[in-house]
């Protein structure tokens, strides 16, 4: 059988990038660990079923091992990558992957948007000036540039940020291209552009963590242009770039006078058991959760620290105790919808304007949609 001799120095690059030694690619691949110390010696010992295992690993073709050059990372990620890497390093080949594919998504979009010409994307900043050193005024700017309804859900807060000119990806929660890892930290992530900027939200149980999340992008966009990604624990700082976009998504989807429509008295009277059920009307109407509620009273005042904790404490007590029944897999009975969760109505309509518009073919029409079979693309086009 035909054995094949690959570049040691770009394998070397991806072990670098996933923080991997050979032993541990040994087992993750059931390739023998002294045949990947002959490789990373440039010998020719690799099978191409074997090549195809590395390339499958670490997302990356065939023609990328055999090239002979050094790897040149600023040709391989962009800016807008390598920033958030410098913050977090992202040591997941699929979420690396995944980050590649959605700015490749933004690239097709970019290009139907300016084939269709009266679509074409232009500059998204607000005109008006924002400044960390007042985040509820900056909230209430930002609120009122969104023209939110006084009450929303999740998709009227998604088309409202998607109509000032910024891509929202909702990951999948099925296990494929379109995923982030449900044992991935990564809460979501935003990339910062001057036009079509993006931002990225791991699908959550609750639309008011999505939303939460949401906001949280937008606010390292909007406050600090520049790029960011942030795990679950940075949902709960308090200090630095973490603690302007925590209080900018607190305010902007909680503003005072949402808190003044709050019994703080009566709600202080109640056991902590009962909190959730009288303020589920207030969580419904803003697409938050209660606990964010309960973190916007404790910063104005309302409650103390010891009420907020009591219920924190009721709701970690509950979820040891709150056993999860086994469900059965849940059929993709929807496949179709799927494009629109998780690249909005705005990606999805480009698509279908191009095609009617004979800018692209019908298989091209799929291969955007998250490759669709052609019969789940007709049903799509029926359902927007």
């Amino acid at each position: 059988m035909e054995k094949i001799a690959i570049n040691p120095t770009r394998l070397q690059w991806c072990m670098n990038a996933s923080e991997l030694d050979i032993g541990t690619l040994s087992k993750s691949l059931h390739i023998a660990e002294k045949t990947l110390e002959l490789v990373m010696a440039n010998k020719t010992v690799l099978s191409v079923n074997q090549l195809e295992r590395i390339a499958t690993f670490f997302k990356r073709s065939l023609l990328f091992f055999l090239d002979p050059n050094e790897v040149q990372e600023e040709q391989i990620y962009s800016p807008q990558f390598r920033t958030i890497n410098n913050q977090k390093l992202i040591r997941s080949t699929k979420l690396r992957a995944l980050i590649e594919r959605i700015e490749k998504h933004r690239q097709v979009y970019i290009g139907l948007l300016e084939d269709l010409d009266e679509s074409s994307p232009s500059d998204w900043m607000p005109e008006f000036t924002l400044t960390t050193k007042n985040i509820k005024q900056a909230s209430a700017k930002v609120r009122q540039w969104l023209n939110l309804p006084v009450k929303y859900g999740f998709d009227d807060l998604r088309q409202a940020v998607e109509n000032k000119g910024v891509m929202v990806v909702v990951s999948n929660g099925y296990n494929g291209q379109w995923q982030i890892d449900k044992n991935e930290p990564v809460r979501g992530f935003s990339l910062y552009y001057e036009i079509l900027p993006i931002v990225v939200i791991k699908k959550q149980e609750s639309k008011g963590a999505q939303a939460f999340t949401l906001m949280h992008e937008l606010a390292h966009l909007l406050l600090h242009k520049e790029s960011a990604i942030d795990d679950e624990k940075d949902f709960h700082r308090y200090q630095g770039k973490e603690k302007d976009a925590n209080e900018f998504a607190g305010n902007l989807l909680i503003p005072d006078d949402f808190l003044s429509q709050i019994n703080t008295g009566h709600l202080l009277n109640l056991d902590v058991a009962e909190y959730d059920n009288y303020l589920a009307n207030f969580k419904s109407q803003w697409c938050v959760s209660v606990e964010a509620i309960l973190v916007r009273l404790l910063i104005n005042n309302k409650i103390s620290q010891q009420n907020y904790q009591n219920y924190k404490n009721f709701k970690n007590t509950q979820s040891k105790i709150t056993v999860k029944r086994k469900t059965d897999k849940i059929p993709r009975t929807y496949r179709h919808r799927e494009p629109v969760n998780v690249f909005g109505r705005p990606f999805v309509y480009a698509v279908f304007d191009s095609l009617h518009n004979k800018q692209i073919t019908l298989a091209k029409a799929s291969t955007y949609l998250d490759n669709l079979k052609i019969s789940d693309v007709r049903q799509l086009e029926k359902y927007v």
